[in-house]
């Protein structure tokens, strides 16, 4: 099966997705990088034609794994503005500056200073549900935008929303006008979650109440702030109109125009859910799933919409160890597919690490194999939807190792549907062979602590990773004879 790993991973997905493998034939008898903040003022993005529909099974890492995002999967130093990049203390008057400093500095302090008190104001109108109060500290023209987001923010039930300068401002070319990075940092559902970080670029008149004249969406980047994790293209709650349903472990989103989904779909995510909390990595769950259904204009919008034409979803790394779930416009098409690639990609968000880096071709089979495991929910091998893709692989191409699978943006379905699942036996090998517990306990140093599995097969299983490796193997071959 081809879903879609995290977003963020390096193989045919940004750095903080995972991808979802392409929907290979079942059986009869089986249910069928950073760029620099642009102006806020630039035109939005032109949608790129969707590629031709065709049946998928993959799931991106798209840890965008990095992940976001979750990863979001990386750290590349970025430059979000020429200024300096690092938090500005505001609350002390500027007049409090060294008689030395700056004039421009001290300027540029006075209006972080009353930016920031718009902020605040904004931020509380928005957690009390005042959308006047979100849209008064804007001009005319930023607040069609706004009340986009106010709307959408508030859909997915906002529980915390905090906006602080990332920076210090910049003069944006006409007398009284400055540009400036907002660091915003949100929570939905649960209020005391780990906030994810977010960096937008923000324009402003400034006065005694400065207002805001526009603001951008988020660009793709590997750093946000004075962390490594990255951050995604364009997150759903920017562009798009949303109406939502929750559960006890997760919130599922979709465009208005698909409402009618969203009883079925919450009904879905909740069992996948409870699947995924058995593969929890490193004891803590993820305080809610958050999953997305993108009608074909959104797939091409969120995210950054660079996915692979196989993906049938993925999972973006976006921060604070939350990663997000979206599933592709034709993903209900799959029948009984779809509780796979949920299981699968909901699987990724309770396994993976909140770094971007956690992931390399070598150890892409571990992290597609645990979430392989959870999309089959122990079904028996023979089974398998991809099993016939796998022994056409396994018999042919494949050289016998685990670190080489890896399929890129150029491999075949077929041949990615093997790869996933060679993925899947190798870790299903671990599992009948070690136990849950210890198998898991692998992912942790491996995918987590980034120990390679010869420094760390001895410790978790008391052999050799090259006896183990061997072993792996063989059971593989004689899985698909």
């Amino acid at each position: 099966m081809n879903y879609g790993g995290p977003a963020g991973d390096d193989h045919s997905m940004p750095a903080s997705e995972t991808t979802h493998p392409p929907m290979a034939a079942a059986p009869a008898d089986v249910p069928a990088p950073v760029d620099v903040p642009a102006p806020v003022d630039v035109p939005a993005p032109v949608d790129v034609p969707a590629p031709a529909s065709r049946p998928r099974r993959r799931w991106p890492l798209w840890a965008a794994l990095g992940a976001v995002l979750l990863t979001l999967s990386g750290g590349i130093p970025v430059v979000l503005l020429t200024g300096a990049l690092s938090h500005v203390e505001v609350g002390e008057p500027a007049t409090a500056a060294s008689p030395t400093e700056n004039p421009t500095t001290v300027a540029a302090r006075q209006v972080a200073e009353r930016i920031t008190a718009q902020l605040d104001k904004q931020s509380a109108a928005l957690l009390s549900g005042d959308r006047s109060g979100f849209l008064g500290i804007a001009a005319p023209a930023a607040r069609g935008d706004l009340r986009q987001r106010f709307a959408a923010l508030r859909a997915l039930r906002v529980t915390r929303w905090e906006a602080r300068p990332s920076s210090l401002p910049m003069t944006a070319g006409k007398a009284g006008e400055w540009r400036l990075a907002v660091e915003f940092q949100y929570c939905f559902v649960t209020p005391d979650c780990r906030p994810s970080p977010l960096i937008v670029e923000t324009r402003w008149r400034d006065g005694a109440e400065p207002r805001m004249l526009a603001i951008g969406r988020s660009k793709p980047a590997p750093t946000v702030g004075d962390r490594a994790n990255g951050q995604p293209g364009s997150l759903p709650w920017e562009v798009s109109a949303l109406a939502t349903k929750t559960g006890k472990r997760t919130i599922v989103a979709v465009p208005p125009a698909h409402r009618n989904r969203l009883p079925g779909l919450l009904k879905r995510a909740e069992a996948a859910a409870k699947v995924a909390d058995e593969y929890v990595v490193g004891g803590t769950k993820p305080d809610r799933y958050r999953i997305f259904y993108a009608g074909t204009k959104e797939w091409k919008r969120w995210y950054g919409g660079d996915h692979p034409e196989w993906s049938a979803g993925y999972a973006v790394n976006v921060g604070g160890g939350h990663y997000e779930l979206v599933l592709a416009p034709d993903s209900f098409d799959y029948g009984p597919g779809l509780d796979e690639v949920l299981r699968h990609e909901l699987a990724h968000a309770a396994t993976l690490p909140e770094k971007r880096d956690y992931s390399d071709e070598s150890s892409w089979w571990l992290v597609e194999g645990l979430a392989e495991l959870a999309a089959v929910d122990g079904q028996p091998i023979a089974r398998y939807a991809g099993l016939s893709d796998t022994r056409r692989l396994v018999k042919g191409d494949w050289d016998g190792k685990l670190d080489t699978i890896a399929p890129d943006e150029d491999t075949t379905d077929k041949a990615v549907t093997g790869s996933y699942g060679i993925a899947y036996l190798a870790a299903r090998y671990f599992l009948e062979r070690f136990g849950e517990e210890r198998l898991l306990a692998f992912a942790k140093v491996v995918l987590h602590d980034r120990r390679i599995p010869r420094q760390t097969a001895e410790e978790i299983f008391d052999e050799p990773w090259s006896d183990l490796h061997k072993e792996c193997v063989a059971y593989i071959r004689a899985a698909v004879r």
